[in-house]
């Protein structure tokens, strides 16, 4: 049942943000007022709902297949895992791009994507498992190509992937450095 509550999870988080583009293409891209706006406080707010909005329905297809992937090969660990990892991925993620992001506005899941792809690689390390690096190779071989983002390009936010990632990689090494202390503890 776990499983299914998680799928729905993740396939009702996709269906979410094309209810926003629809709405966001409907009203003339109003909302990307919400988007993340680097050193400035009117884009504070954009720090966690930037992840959710697009610049385009390419733009949203493109973050989609990878975050329904990627999401579901984290949110089987569990829904409080995989809302934990992407809370810290969006906030640590989007407050980097706040920081140090370029002037812009930020918008899209790949971010969110990004610390998915890191946190599943990063995991395999912190928490060594046949599992976790069969999965982690298979990432590896599927989504390599995603190194690619880090590069700078122009209407790109490289910083937010690589922030995003960045995040991902925080977010194993905190949860799975507390379950090995927990360990050792015990």
């Amino acid at each position: 049942m776990d499983a299914l509550k998680g799928f729905k999870t993740i396939a009702g988080l996709a269906l979410f943000m094309g209810a926003l583009q629809l709405l966001n293409v409907a009203t003339g891209y109003s909302l990307m007022a919400f988007g993340l706006i680097p050193r400035t406080v009117q884009g504070l707010p954009g720090i966690l709902t930037s992840a959710f909005l697009h610049g385009s329905f390419a733009h949203l297809g493109a973050n989609l297949i990878a975050f329904l992937i990627l999401g579901t090969l984290v949110i089987i660990e569990g829904v409080n895992r995989f809302v934990t990892v992407s809370a810290i991925i969006i906030l640590l993620g989007g407050s980097l791009v706040w920081l140090f992001g370029f002037a812009g506005i930020h918008v899209g899941a790949s971010g969110w994507v990004f610390g998915l792809w890191a946190y599943l690689l990063a995991r395999a390390w912190f928490h060594r498992s046949w599992g976790n690096l069969i999965t982690a190779s298979v990432v590896a071989v599927l989504y390599g190509g995603l190194i690619l983002g880090f590069l700078p390009r122009q209407g790109v936010s490289f910083e937010g992937h690589l922030f995003g990632a960045f995040a991902g990689f925080i977010a194993a090494k905190v949860l799975f450095s507390r379950s090995r202390s927990r360990l050792n503890a015990g």
